[in-house]
């Protein structure tokens, strides 16, 4: 046979004929006098198992292992880990699935998502008092973010912070007052005195379950810079304040 027919014969392309010989898979076959390969039924049968190894998932480098002569792993042994690496992708999927079904059955599904279920509830608790607000846009995108990024244990004490803040009308209301004045800020200059101002109130409603431990922040760090760079001069001066007043003065 040649490459075309033994490719046909398989139902691969020639290319991956010559692909699996590159990678030492599928041995290289004699050559006739006018210098074509000379496949034969044994090429065929090498082919035919490799497709069907790939087909079940396993990657070239464990179908090496099965049809090489020293094979490291047998075909049990492959097939076994391959069974168990698909129940692990099984799990991981139907975890993927129930995290998109709370999603999808939520009432509300933040212009910032996909957050979690739980970000997204709390984010629904305050949409109908917050949504003109441009700043609280700012500081949801912030906290996706932030969730985004978090370890568990972290994520848990942001939720929980967080929580805190939206079940409290009084809170909301501080939060929602913080919000309008670093608005007013969008046009002025770091030096405006209502900087202060808007500063005060935001660490006022800012629970302090969000922030790390305070002797570890670095005003200067990339992430802070690359924070107050997103934000008009006045808004930027009034959380780097916000966040000076949190971590020197207490709450």
């Amino acid at each position: 046979m040649r490459i075309g027919e033994l490719a046909e014969a398989v139902g691969v392309t020639t290319r991956t004929v010559r692909h699996y010989h590159h990678l030492d898979l599928l041995p290289e076959p004699e050559r006739r006098p006018n210098g074509y390969r000379r496949y034969t039924l044994r090429h065929a049968v090498t082919l035919a198992r490799i497709r069907r190894l790939t087909e079940l998932g396993l990657g070239l480098a464990e179908v090496r292992d099965v049809v090489a002569d020293d094979a490291g792993k047998d075909l049990v042994e492959v097939l076994t880990e391959l069974d168990e690496d698909l129940a692990r992708q099984e799990t991981a999927i139907r975890d993927r699935r129930a995290r998109l079904r709370a999603l999808l059955d939520a009432d509300h599904l933040p212009a910032e998502g996909p957050v979690s279920p739980e970000l997204s509830a709390l984010f629904a608790r305050t949409a109908d008092q917050l949504s003109d607000s441009p700043m609280a846009a700012r500081d949801r995108e912030v906290l996706a973010l932030i969730e985004t990024a978090a370890a568990p244990e972290e994520r848990e004490r942001l939720l929980a912070a967080v929580g805190a803040v939206v079940r409290s009308p009084e809170a909301v209301a501080r939060a929602h007052e913080a919000y309008a004045l670093l608005d007013a800020l969008t046009d002025a200059g770091p030096d405006d005195p209502r900087v202060e101002t808007a500063a005060r109130r935001l660490a006022e409603c800012t629970p302090r379950e969000l922030l790390p431990d305070t002797t570890a922040i670095d005003q200067d760090n990339s992430f802070l810079r690359a924070l107050y760079a997103d934000f008009a001069p006045a808004q930027a001066a009034a959380l780097r304040r916000a966040l000076r007043i949190l971590t020197e003065e207490g709450p």
